[in-house]
């Protein structure tokens, strides 16, 4: 099953998004509905809504009056915050019944007009957002719901803000075209990336890395990395491991290939092939089957210990099953040589602009020329003594 969370600013066109998907296949998990099926008359939620705001907030016929409620919170955030403390938990239990319920191979979007800002971003596989701009949102609250000016926005203002979205978003979906165009864009979602990602869940299939040459820098990489460990982090809860962004993608400024590289520091390579392994495969990082770990050719054997019979370079690496992001997950023992040098190389070439220009340099003739990857690997022993010379000399630590 795929998990994903879809989520927009109120006018945004979020609804037109879900009826979409779920034309295409989806299940869809509405929390809209569901917040308003746990406070029907004579239930639990109802009655905790009254007793926290009085009966005005009960039209004549016993039912929530939602504009008297609205009117209320949104004015007021410590009375926002209490009704979320009333509503939210219900609606989470009843949406947990709903994708239990769904099939084993089915995409389920979860529709949650709050996901950004009760943080839920890290529960899914995947985050959808749906940006329109604010003036559009505001014309078209007007038009549709009957809504002031003013309170189309003030209700937007209660929101989450753009920024906030796009960070929490793996997929942007801009809507300020016309529905034909929205409706393209949802459709190449659902083909060229939900479908797939949902099969390589469920058959725990990792997607190729991509050809190993060197792109421009992304300034997005550090944003990306943090929704990556975000999830990672999720699924390995109540472990608290640490999680750190290694690899090129790490350094600022620095071009490399487009793949996430993730490191997860694991107490040993038994808890590594044990649950730690099952979760990151449930949360969309298989593994790579046959990846154990060696010492480079170009690094010294005594750079470190692991008690891995390998001079400390043993790893499991994960990769990912969604088809529009390639990620490494390394899994590292603390303190083996391959933990170490991740850290330190990283570090290294975020403090010394010449050696990252060194790096770059190499990374293009290796990939231009090299046989087998080979032709680097002197360049990588010298520049593997020169950071530990570099930590020495700087009393760096992991």
């Amino acid at each position: 099953m795929l998990r994903v969370g879809l989520t927009g600013g109120i006018g945004s066109g979020k609804s037109a998004v879900a009826t979409r998907l779920a034309e295409r296949g989806a299940v869809i998990v509405d929390s809209d509905r569901i917040a308003r099926e746990v406070v029907a008359p004579g239930t639990e939620g109802l009655a905790a809504i009254v007793a926290a705001f009085s009966e005005r907030v009960l039209a004549a016929d016993g039912t929530l009056d939602r504009a008297a409620l609205g009117a209320l919170v949104f004015a007021d955030a410590t009375a926002r915050r209490r009704l979320e403390e009333i509503t939210h938990p219900r609606v989470r239990a009843r949406s947990a019944e709903l994708f239990a319920a769904a099939p084993a191979d089915a995409v389920v979007v979860n529709d949650v007009p709050l996901l950004v800002e009760v943080g839920l971003a890290p529960t899914y596989h995947l985050v959808v957002v749906v940006r329109t701009a604010v003036a559009i949102r505001v014309e078209r609250l007007v038009r549709t719901r009957g809504m002031s000016r003013a309170e189309a926005e003030r209700r937007i203002a209660a929101q989450a803000d753009d920024a906030r979205r796009r960070a929490a978003a793996d997929v942007v979906l801009d809507n300020e075209g016309g529905l034909d165009e929205l409706h393209a864009a949802v459709d190449a979602l659902w083909s060229a990336r939900l479908v797939p990602y949902e099969r390589n869940v469920r058959e725990q299939m990792v997607v190729p890395g991509g050809p190993a040459v060197s792109t421009a820098p992304d300034p997005t990489w550090p944003q990306q990395y943090a929704r990556i460990a975000a999830r990672i982090r999720h699924a390995l809860a109540p472990d608290d491991l640490r999680i750190d962004h290694v690899g090129p993608t790490a350094v600022p400024g620095l071009a490399g290939r487009d793949v996430i590289d993730v490191q997860v520091t694991v107490p040993s390579m038994a808890e590594a092939d044990g649950p730690v392994a099952r979760r990151l495969a449930d949360a969309g990082f298989p593994r790579v089957p046959g990846v154990q770990g060696k010492r480079p050719r170009w690094a010294d054997r005594d750079a470190g210990t692991g008690g891995d019979g390998d001079g400390g370079w043993a790893q499991r690496l994960h990769g990912s099953a969604d088809p529009g992001r390639p990620v490494a997950v390394h899994l590292r023992v603390a303190g083996s040589a391959g933990w170490r040098h991740a850290l330190m190389m990283r570090d290294h070439l975020r403090a010394d602009p010449d050696r990252r220009a060194a790096y770059l340099l190499v990374n293009r003739e290796a990939a231009a020329s090299a046989p087998a990857g080979t032709a680097a690997d002197p360049w990588f022993a010298e520049e593997y003594l020169r950071a530990q010379e570099w930590a020495a000399r700087t009393g760096w630590r992991p």
